[in-house]
């Protein structure tokens, strides 16, 4: 039996609905809604304060007026309506900025309608002024305007200017021309402009929009490996002493001065012993050497337990509270490994068994990590699934809302979409990072179902076309729902570019991380320039992953014996820099400028009134002079501004640039120009 088409709130046929044809078109076309993630599959993300634009198709038939609006619905369910603006009359493209001042879920659509009172307007100015039908121009801009002053709720100042303009229109004793004048007046366009008249209302469907808290966007973090900081080497015997929570804790102060506001720490809990890795992944250990903290679980305990050598629980605590105090928040690696000694192999469904009855181990051909059992997740996921949720609020419990996820692109999605929303419930603030270094469809996809960040290809875009290309997928493409953290370095990466670099190799790659990205992270070490590889591999030798360091950093204070190698007064730069400057802060404004050489990459961002402007040489061994062109209009400078002061953050210089400007980088100077934009 067929049905009669349901009336939708404007008394149209709701097609879709009631006829089971997908695609419903509305009065007035609505389509091509952007952001819309997956088609509205997943939500749009931003920060508080976070601003990003609204795209929509909106056009109707004919030559009547046709208007955009943006509908906000706040996490409590208040509407707030934001006009769109015609960006491109031809393609009927229609924006409009959006951002939140408040964390939560929110909603925003697109409604598209006719605008009677523009119609009107148009017509009338042509017509009026041709002496063309007049008195019936008249008369239908009495009938526009008072359906404007009865249909729309409006101030007393706004009606008062809809009803005189009325009765202007109807007034036979008032002229025509002086009459459209008072109707087209600039108040009460700006009236109509912002409590219109809107008829044949079409929505598009609600999309979601995710707004997080500003860390989930923004953060210098550092990395370090508690059981290394204090750790020490008795010179006779060669034993070591591992470091301590406390002695870590003796660390933040530095961390924080250099202007980081993340401290990582690499895993804390207990470590297998069989199959326990020696130096440099080697298979045969000694009973000095430490093992993999990737390596989890012994009989002191799994991923819930702490290591014995680094404390107790109230140590813990401790360093928590003293990284609050400093002005740092914690991130904990989750890394969802089991040692062959692991409490979890007393569940053997939660592995997977070999044909020859063995549990297999981790492998990333060429590497093998035999001291790794992976989890399985297919063979009893309820119990998986709860024995990890588990372990995470064990963690929650101690404070910690930032998780440093260690490979989750080798368990399901389907797995980390389930865990992300399950702590959200209750821990909203909670942000994780992928460790994914994989495939692009397996990164984004794990973005869209919850991962707040995403670790990147930056450790290898190196060239300026690379980093270019690259930008412009982040900052636009993908800027919706995955937020990069640049990396220069890791524990398990060390690039042929970082083994040749140098130290003006090392400025660059730090630089242009913390400045290229909202979110970046510096490994432990970095200040140091620590450049050795491991033959046959992307990353160190003497791997800290598998032994104690002591970087003995009171050698390196200002007031140390080798306080000018350390690049840890540039870092403090950089970190400052980016406090300062609002622009730096965002990802979606990159901008990308053109340079006369190859090897030289320029780049702004701009938000509000501040205004950066980025030049790097990309090649640490050569000196390189060169123009620069920057788009003025890109910078959002005042209207006719042909000169700019152009101070430079990096050694305190200004100068006075334009369009044009001759850089000379490298080596022998400074690789880095961070340019603070002044009118």
């Amino acid at each position: 039996m067929n049905r009669a088409p349901q009336e939708t709130r404007n008394g149209l046929p709701e097609l879709g609905s009631a006829s089971g044809q997908s695609g419903y078109i509305g009065r007035i076309p609505v389509t091509d809604v952007q952001p819309a993630v997956d088609c509205g599959r997943y939500p749009t993300k931003s920060v508080v304060g976070e601003e990003f634009t609204v795209v929509a198709t909106v056009f109707r038939e004919g030559h009547d007026a046709v208007n955009a609006t943006v509908v906000v619905t706040d996490p409590h369910g208040v509407e707030t309506h934001h006009p769109m603006t015609l960006i491109n009359p031809g393609l009927d493209q229609w924006e409009c900025p959006l951002s939140a001042p408040r964390e939560g879920l929110w909603k925003f659509r697109v409604e598209g309608w006719s605008d009677p009172y523009a119609t009107w307007r148009h017509n009338a100015e042509i017509k009026i002024n041709a002496e063309i039908d007049v008195d019936l121009m008249r008369a239908e801009g009495v009938i526009v305007l008072d359906r404007a002053a009865a249909e729309v709720e409006r101030s007393a100042t706004g009606r008062r200017l809809v009803e005189e303009a009325s009765r202007a229109l109807a007034d036979p004793e008032i002229s025509a021309a002086d009459a459209l004048a008072r109707a087209t007046s600039t108040d009460l366009v700006a009236e109509l402009d912002a409590q219109p008249l809107r008829d044949w209302v079409s929505p598009s469907a609600d999309l979601t929009w995710l707004v997080e808290r500003e860390r989930a966007l923004v953060g210098a973090w550092y990395e370090i490996f508690p059981r290394s900081e204090g750790a020490k080497q008795d010179p006779v015997t060669g034993e070591w002493q591992s470091g301590t929570f406390a002695t870590a804790a003796k660390r933040l102060p530095a961390i924080a001065r250099m202007g980081f506001d993340v401290v990582y720490l690499t895993p804390i809990h207990p470590i297998g012993w069989t199959n326990r890795k020696g130096k440099n992944n080697t298979l045969t250990a000694t009973p000095e050497d430490p093992g993999s903290p990737y390596a989890i679980g012994s009989a002191e305990g799994g991923h819930d337990s702490l290591h014995p050598d680094l404390g107790d629980f109230d140590d813990f605590d401790d360093f928590v509270g003293a990284a609050r105090d400093n002005g740092l928040e914690v991130a904990l690696d989750l890394a969802l490994n089991a040692s062959p000694d692991h409490p979890w192999l007393d569940h053997p469904e939660w592995f997977t068994t070999r044909a020859d009855g063995s549990i297999a181990y981790a492998e990333n051909p060429p590497k093998k990590y035999q001291d790794i059992y992976p989890p399985n997740f297919d063979n009893d996921p309820a119990g998986m699934y709860a024995e990890v949720r588990r372990v995470i609020q064990v963690w929650l419990d101690h404070g910690i809302r930032i998780f440093r996820v260690d490979n989750p692109h080798t368990k399901p999605v389907q797995f980390w979409q389930w865990l992300i929303a399950d702590v959200a419930e209750r821990y909203p603030e909670t942000i994780w990072l992928a460790e994914a270094f994989t495939k692009p469809a397996m990164m984004r996809t794990l973005a869209k179902v919850g991962f707040q960040q995403s670790y990147t290809y930056y450790a290898w875009r190196n060239a300026k076309a690379e980093l270019e290309e690259y930008l412009t997928e982040l900052s636009s493409e993908t800027a919706a729902y995955m937020r990069p953290s640049f990396w220069p370095t890791t524990h398990d990466i060390l690039t042929p570019y970082m083994w040749h670099g140098g130290r003006a190799g090392w400025k660059v790659r730090a630089a242009l991380a913390a400045t290229l990205s909202p979110t970046y992270g510096i490994y432990a070490g970095y200040e140091l320039m620590e450049n050795q590889p491991r033959p046959g591999y992307e990353e160190q030798i003497d791997n800290e992953k598998y032994e104690y360091k002591d970087r003995r950093w009171e050698d390196y204070e200002p007031t140390g014996p080798k306080a000018e190698v350390s690049l840890a007064p540039y870092l403090t730069m950089i970190n400052r820099v980016r406090s300062e400057h609002p622009a730096l802060l965002r990802l979606r404004n990159w901008r990308a400028h053109r340079t006369d050489h190859d090897q030289i990459l320029c780049f702004s961002k701009v938000e509000g009134e501040d205004r950066v402007i980025v030049v790097a040489n990309l090649n640490p061994h050569q000196m390189i002079d060169t123009w620069v062109h920057l788009d003025l209009a890109g910078l959002d400078l005042p209207e006719g501004t042909a000169q700019f002061q152009a101070h430079d953050e990096v050694t305190g210089q200004t100068w006075q640039w334009g369009a044009d400007n001759w850089v000379r980088l490298g080596p022998d100077s400074e690789p880095v120009h961070i340019i603070a934009v002044r009118p």
